[in-house]
């Protein structure tokens, strides 16, 4: 089961808020996911999303692959930095 970050789109037409999911890559956009990481408004900053940082880093270290969105939310957030300074430190 290869498992992506990605975003899911909620809110009302031409209103989008998004979810941050970890779901199975084999679902639809919108559909199943496995656990809610976090969201963001796109009408904001990336660094205005929530998140919940040890969720992010858990399913990183699982092997979780986000998308180009998600890895640029992480990127504002510093999670990416902290996700790499862990790795380089096992």
């Amino acid at each position: 089961m290869a498992v992506k970050i990605r975003l899911t789109r909620v809110g009302r037409t031409h209103d989008p808020h998004y979810r941050i999911v970890a779901a199975d890559s084999r679902y639809t956009r919108d559909g199943r996911f496995i656990e809610q990481i976090g969201y963001y408004n796109p009408k904001t900053d990336l660094k205005a999303a929530v998140l919940d940082r040890e969720l992010a880093l858990k399913w990183l270290n699982n092997g979780a692959q986000p998308s180009d969105t998600v890895k640029a939310i992480f990127r504002a957030q510093g999670i990416n930095e902290e996700f790499v300074k862990n790795k380089r430190g096992k």
